[in-house]
């Protein structure tokens, strides 16, 4: 659904976006990822066809974003930090409005709003001018404005920005839901823990180059190294166990737990559990130490200039 190629952007002596290669398929999200200043909003206008490529190539929904600007602006739906809201106007004018330049059919907008307002709990507002939202109130109107015409590709940059806890979940739920065979979305945010629940795929970008890319547990098996595991016990540990499987490392241990590593848990975790229960250790539990997206961004970003593409998609 996006491919780029190469994709490059120019500001005079500045560059912003450098050689991008993206490829996201139908039906996934694409969480992108970076430092303020990194190119993640300049690569979404060129994906928009906001900005012109300076060289390289991009194709949204089948369309060039050079040659068919037009096809591509009706193919997809953005969420922009910036909303660009009307504050004079009624929601439900505001949105009906949008509906006229998508050149929607006059019932179709009209109940395509309806259920906008609806879903995003702005029904009962609707009549309100937007200068009197509050911030989340005008980023799920933004976002509900996104969605108007049923696009097939969502560019989301920051979507639950500045949004209560109840209000931020309301909206990843629905880009959740959004999900399906057609749809494809893009988000770029700072938020990782929300990156890491919605996204099959993250791509990090740093000083305008894709520095890393892949699904979350791919980078973290390829950046942290091998997965920790942790064992519970019922009473004290007392020493070290003396038999262990070849391909286990004890990492740290406790009273009542030890951890250890292992870079094949299919093979060498039932192995491990069984040496532990041979030697007599009261075994409670035995489960997977979590690691965070974040720990994969911050060595990532952290990483010396000059290394290669980290692909592990």
């Amino acid at each position: 659904m996006i491919v780029t190629k190469g994709l490059t952007k120019k500001f005079e002596d500045f560059l912003a976006v450098d050689g991008v290669d993206l490829s996201v398929g139908a039906g996934e999200v694409l969480a992108l990822l970076g430092p303020n200043g990194a190119g993640k909003t300049t690569t979404v206008r060129m994906l928009t066809s906001i900005l012109r490529p300076t060289s390289g190539t991009a194709q949204v929904a089948g369309f060039d974003v050079a040659k068919d600007a037009q096809k591509v602006r009706a193919s997809v739906g953005v969420l922009t930090e910036n909303h660009g809201l009307y504050a004079r106007m009624p929601a439900f004018e505001y949105l009906d409005f949008y509906g006229q330049l998508y050149a929607m059919e006059v019932d179709q907008r009209k109940q395509r709003v309806t259920e906008l307002l609806e879903q995003f709990g702005l029904a009962e507002d609707q009549h309100r001018r937007i200068g009197e939202y509050s911030k989340g109130m005008r980023q799920k109107l933004a976002l509900a404005r996104a969605l108007l015409h049923n696009p097939l590709v969502l560019l989301l940059d920051e979507p639950t920005s500045a949004m209560d806890p109840e209000s931020a979940r309301l909206v990843r739920d629905s880009i959740k839901e959004l999900r399906s065979a057609e749809r494809t979305i893009i988000i770029c945010t700072h938020n990782l823990a929300e990156a890491e629940e919605l996204a099959d795929q993250i791509a990090i970008i740093r000083r305008g180059k894709i520095i890393a890319k892949g699904s979350p547990l791919a980078l973290k098996q390829t950046l942290l190294g091998a997965g920790e595991f942790e064992i519970q016990l019922a009473s004290t540990l007392n020493g070290s166990p003396t038999s262990l499987p070849p391909g286990v490392t004890v990492s740290a241990q406790g009273n009542k737990w030890i951890r250890f590593r292992t870079s094949s848990p299919e093979e060498d975790n039932p192995n491990m559990l069984r040496a532990m229960l041979e030697q007599g250790y009261p075994v409670i539990s035995l489960q997977e130490v979590p690691r965070s997206l974040e720990q994969v961004y911050l060595e990532a970003v952290n990483a010396p200039d000059g290394e290669e593409v980290l692909d592990v998609a």
